[in-house]
C-alpha cells in the first residue's frame, strides 16, 4: 500500500502544481476589463492635465499682457518725468520774472 502511494505521489504533485498554476492565470476577458478600468482612469487624468495646461497657458498669456502694459506705463511715466524736468527751469524763470515785476509795482 505504501508503494502505491509513493508511486502516485509524483502524479498527484504534478496535478496539484498544474491546478495551482492554471488557477493563477488571468483570462483575456479579465485582463481586458482591468485594462479598460485603467484606461478610463488614464483618460480622465489626461483630460484634467490638458485642462490644467490650458488654464496655465491662459494665465501666462494674461500675465504677459499685464507685464507689457506695466512696461508701457513705466515708459510713459519716464517720458513724463523727462518733460517735467525739461519744463522746471522754464517755470522757475517765469516765476522769478513775475516775482520781480510784482516787487517793482
Amino acid at each position: 500500500m505504501l508503494r502505491t502511494t509513493v508511486r502516485k505521489l509524483p502524479l498527484v504533485t504534478a496535478i496539484l502544481v498544474g491546478a495551482v498554476s492554471l488557477s493563477a492565470c488571468a483570462t483575456k476577458a479579465y485582463v481586458r476589463e482591468q485594462v479598460a478600468i485603467v484606461d478610463a482612469r488614464v483618460t480622465t487624468v489626461d483630460a484634467k492635465a490638458n485642462d490644467a495646461l490650458a488654464r496655465a497657458d491662459a494665465a501666462n498669456a494674461a500675465a504677459q499682457g499685464a507685464n507689457s502694459a506695466a512696461q508701457a506705463a513705466a515708459a510713459d511715466a519716464r517720458n513724463a518725468n523727462q518733460r517735467l524736468d525739461q519744463l522746471t527751469p522754464r517755470v522757475d524763470s517765469l516765476e522769478q520774472r513775475t516775482t520781480t515785476r510784482r516787487a517793482r509795482n
